[in-house]
């Protein structure tokens, strides 16, 4: 009996140890997780470590300084062992942040999560983002700066993946029970491209088609007109194009496809966007040039940027880098400042495929053209690979078709996009720390082709300057709103517009630039573009800002980025309030129409007028544009901006009535159903959380990539802000990084973001900035001239050749 007993022992002990060390579907092996000698205990470390380390290949002896801050300043004999040395200490610090993000570029979350990420990956690769990062990256290695120190870049990451046992690696691979795989110069192009689809992957074109099919032309140019007449453009008003002499593309006599789609792909997330400024001398406090930049993205964890010094007896650099790219990305040197927002112009089109029978031609001008088909063979855990099969034309990859969100098996739907026609965005950057004037800025920028960006630039000549740089297609009137037939060639890109036509002031007589996402230029720009969904509420802001005074300080700086004015607000909720019947208001009603009142439309944390704001324009969208709130059908609805202008203009519009109801309704009545009902969920809301103060009813946070990681999350930021808002924070989007150089010689710096150096958890530098980010609050960025370091030195390392 006792040896009975003790082979049930044996056989559950045995289970239980099997149990705990594999992985079952997404569930990972517990027990290698939590194993004291291999597991995540094992990635509470001390950061802050003092010797030498040796580098394969490395040329000459690294210098390495960490501050307060656990900021690398980084000082190498050549740019060759800056960029190896740039590699390594980011991948101490960031590994699986840098390895995940590509996995995603590439759609091969499914190698690591399993099948639960399969329909993500198929999305991903047909859109071709593997593809446009191999166009990239041939381009990227075939320039003589770039392709050597990309390499040395990998290598860099590469020695320190190898100096790492299984023990040591970061605790999400771990979690995933997989392995850090060697890096490549790809990944680092699949890298950018995961930042090119995050700013240039959006179109409304599938949509637009919906729309117009459905309204007509006439109602759909009212509400999607091509340009607002209220604008306060990123290049001032009125400026001189008389220099243009390529004319834009004459317009064919096309004819718009009206086919119906269900659904398209994931869209980047809206708000996507940034802040970014500069004052020339004239208007800076100490006659110094000061410059500024936040870019808006989202609020993970690890943070998106890490904050580096990179240094050579050439350059010296320091700013936000992306982690796996080469170079600061918005930052500054010993000469000038740069940072960038998101152009969002229109750089994807949707062409109409008709096929052969078999798939293997299709038409275009009458002649049948043959179809380069890509395997993409997806590899997914715990199962046999998925292959996809995604033809190609010129236009590029066939996204829609019979395999895929499509029912038609002799037509699909091709896109056509910048992103994947190759670049060397890594050239730009490279070139832009080393820069010492505008002209070397305008050198840098010029090799930048997606995502279009407003890079400004401020020197310590004391120039400013911001062009708006991209590749973009000089397109006919009209063209690329709607889906497009495809097999005529006067539908396609006939040219581009050449890059000294993009359109740049600098120092232009107001003594300020400035661009925050909104329309780029005035009607006069000779070239065809139309409103995207421009941001038409901050850049006034901020504009009227800088035209308040003649003199501006690092604290008028700090002020506007952390500006909680709801110029939206202001514009629309007057008129809704004067325009709404208040007699039939109940006592609640009536208390939250007073708070509305007299609110001063700033969103600030312990205000409670922004929910209640915030709620009913939620509502009130929703109920106008109920018209819209259709299943199986792609529709994008109209933006809030002309949504606003329809009420004071149009409020007895048919839009205006409730589809579900008998009565006629206008907007009059719109804003009185909606406002009961906003009343009514804030109170709701109000009895299960307490008071609605905008801090906690906005709830931000900081999510971990992984989202089910919540013991990696930080929730409940105490900020205020907004969507629309100068201080952009939602949910889990806002400023990702906020900049302050003034251009004294050598410059100096402000700079914060919502998390921390460290891509640890465990780490007390994890998410050590999340505090006096919410607050407003900046750290000084210690610009150190020599490898001698300065006082904010807490440790250092040396990186020596491995002979």
């Amino acid at each position: 009996m006792k040896y009975f007993k003790f082979l049930i022992s044996l056989i559950l002990t045995t289970g239980i140890f099997y149990g705990l060390n594999t992985k079952f579907g997404s569930i990972p092996p517990i027990g290698k997780f939590l194993n004291p000698y291999s597991g995540v205990w094992q990635n509470e470390t001390d950061e802050i470590i003092n010797g030498s380390i040796s580098i394969p290949n490395l040329k000459e002896t690294v210098t390495v300084h960490y501050d307060d801050q656990l900021i690398p300043h980084i000082f190498a004999q050549n740019e060759a062992d800056l960029y190896k040395a740039q590699g390594y200490i980011t991948a101490k610090h960031r590994l699986w942040q840098m390895e995940f993000q590509t996995y995603a570029a590439a759609g091969r979350l499914s190698e690591i999560i399993g099948e639960g990420a399969l329909n993500y990956d198929r999305q991903e690769r047909r859109r071709g983002m593997g593809y446009g990062a191999e166009q990239t990256l041939k381009d990227m290695l075939a320039d003589p700066i770039t392709g050597p120190l990309m390499q040395s870049f990998a290598d860099g990451v590469n020695s320190y993946i190898n100096s790492l046992s299984p023990n040591d690696y970061p605790v999400e691979y771990k979690l995933l029970d997989y392995a850090p795989e060697p890096w490549t110069t790809k990944k680092t192009a699949n890298l950018l491209m995961y930042m090119t689809k995050m700013l240039a992957g959006g179109d409304d074109d599938l949509e637009y088609t919906n729309i117009l099919r459905k309204f007509g032309q006439e109602r759909f140019d009212i509400l999607f007109p091509d340009y607002y007449p209220n604008n306060d453009p990123v290049i001032p008003t009125n400026t001189d194009w008389s220099f243009i002499d390529v004319p834009q593309t004459p317009q064919p006599n096309s004819q718009i496809v009206l086919d119906s789609i269900s659904e398209t792909i994931e869209k980047p997330h809206p708000d996507n966007g940034s802040n970014n400024w500069a004052v020339s001398p004239g208007k800076s406090y100490s006659g110094n040039a000061i410059l500024a930049n936040d870019p808006h993205l989202g609020l993970n964890l690890p943070s998106i940027w890490f904050v580096m010094q990179l240094a050579t007896p050439e350059h010296n650099s320091f700013g936000a880098t992306l982690p796996g790219a080469l170079g600061v990305v918005s930052g500054f040197n010993q000469y000038c400042a740069w940072g960038e927002t998101n152009a969002t112009r229109d750089v994807i089109d949707w062409y109409k495929i008709e096929f052969n029978d078999d798939r293997t031609k299709y038409k275009h001008d009458g002649i049948w053209k043959d179809v380069t088909v890509r395997i993409e063979d997806i590899k997914i855990k715990g199962r046999e690979n998925y292959k996809d099969s995604v033809l190609y034309t010129h236009h590029g990859p066939v996204t829609y078709d019979k395999n895929y969100l499509g029912d038609n098996a002799k037509a699909g739907y091709a896109m056509q996009w910048v992103g994947h026609m190759g670049g060397n965005n890594q050239l730009t950057l490279i070139k832009m720390n080393r820069g010492k004037n505008y002209n070397d800025y305008v050198d840098a920028i010029q090799h930048f082709m997606a995502p279009a960006q407003n890079f400004v630039f401020a020197s310590t000549e004391g120039d400013i300057a911001l062009w708006i740089q991209g590749k973009f297609p000089n397109k006919w009137k009209g063209q690329g709103r709607f889906l497009m037939d495809g097999s005529k060639s006067e539908n396609d890109w006939q040219s581009y517009i050449p890059q000294p036509f993009n359109a740049h002031t600098k120092n232009p007589e107001r003594g300020f630039v400035s661009s925050a996402n909104q329309h780029p230029f005035d009607s006069l720009y000779p070239y065809y573009n139309y409103n995207d969904g421009y941001e038409g509420y901050r850049n006034r802001v901020i504009n009227d800002f800088f035209r308040a005074k003649e003199k501006f300080t690092i604290q008028d700086f700090k002020d506007l980025h952390n500006n909680n004015y709801n110029l939206k607000a202001a514009d629309i909720l007057p008129f809704m309030l004067e325009n709404m019947d208040i007699n039939s208001l109940n006592t609640e009603e009536k208390e939250a129409y007073h708070i509305l009142k007299s609110w001063k439309y700033n969103n600030d944390i312990d205000e409670i007028a922004p929910s209640l704001w915030s709620n009913w324009w939620s509502k009130l969208y929703r109920l106008t544009w109920d018209e819209f709130n259709i299943e199986d059908l792609a529709l994008s609805w109209p933006f809030s901006r002309q949504t606003m202008h329809l009420y004071k203009t149009k409020g007895d519009d048919t839009f205006m009535d409730i589809i579900d109801t008998p009565e006629k309704e206008t907007a009059k009545d719109l804003f009185l159903i909606s406002f009961k009902d906003a009343v009514k969920s804030i109170n709701e809301w109000k009895a299960k959380n307490g008071d609605y103060k905008w801090g906690d009813y906005q709830a931000t946070y900081a999510g971990h990539l992984l989202q089910a990681l919540p013991a990696f999350s930080r929730f409940n930021i105490p900020i205020g802000g907004g969507r629309s808002i100068v201080n952009a924070t939602s949910e889990n989007h806002g400023p990702s990084w906020r900049m302050i150089v003034e251009m004294t010689s050598p410059p100096t710096a402000l700079g914060i973001y919502p998390g921390g150096q460290s891509g640890n958890p465990g780490s007390k530098y994890y998410d050590n900035y999340i505090d006096d980010w919410a607050a407003g609050k900046y750290n000084t960025l210690n610009f150190m001239q020599s490898a001698n370091g300065d006082s904010s030195v807490i440790s250092t390392q040396t990186l020596t050749p491995n002979e």
